[in-house]
């Protein structure tokens, strides 16, 4: 896929849980990429951690942050960008996003519980009934997501290894699928 992709970014999204910094790591490393984590981007521009940034100045200063990140990043190649779980939800966000292949890792709601349970730094997940947030968040997501130029589903089982390796085939069928650009005569 490395030739393939021209230089073109990749941009994960998914929800928190599904694996993209872990794939997007891998990816990465395969594709001799640049990664960026938009989540530690915020934190390392800002000086506070996600759930500082929500505590003190709230959801919507936060997705601004994560518009403002994308914005910068757009102009760049060769990335391989792991998003926050909401960037979708702003439609500003596509039109950045769109600067590469938008990739969707879709992991159900049993793995996600599996991994998120306990973890105590996102401020979107500090609830009683992780469950019902998870399944509340993945039904107000799903149609955004659904617009991904590719969708890599994943299971509980799944390693990062082999996500990253259903990424990549996935996205190097698309490219092959893009009819060839034509000569002008």
């Amino acid at each position: 896929m490395i030739d393939s992709l021209k230089g073109t970014n990749l941009y994960l999204i998914g929800m928190m849980g599904a694996g993209k910094t872990s794939v997007g790591k891998r990816l990465s490393k395969h594709l001799n990429d640049r990664f960026i984590d938009t989540d530690v981007l915020i934190e390392q521009a800002t000086g506070e951690s996600i759930a500082q940034i929500f505590a003190a100045e709230g959801e919507n200063a936060f997705r601004q942050l994560e518009t403002d990140v994308l914005a910068q990043l757009a102009p760049y190649t060769r990335l391989v960008v792991a998003t926050g779980g909401g960037i979708v939800l702003k439609p500003e966000n596509w039109g950045y996003l769109q600067h590469g292949i938008v990739v969707w890792l879709d992991a159900p709601l049993s793995a996600l519980l599996k991994r998120l349970s306990g973890d105590r730094n996102r401020p979107l997940l500090q609830t009683d009934d992780l469950a019902l947030k998870l399944e509340t968040l993945m039904s107000e997501r799903h149609r955004f997501y659904q617009q991904a130029d590719v969708r890599v589903s994943s299971s509980k089982s799944d390693k990062p290894k082999a996500v990253a390796e259903r990424v990549d085939n996935a996205v190097e069928t698309l490219i092959q699928s893009q009819p060839a650009p034509t000569e002008p005569p």
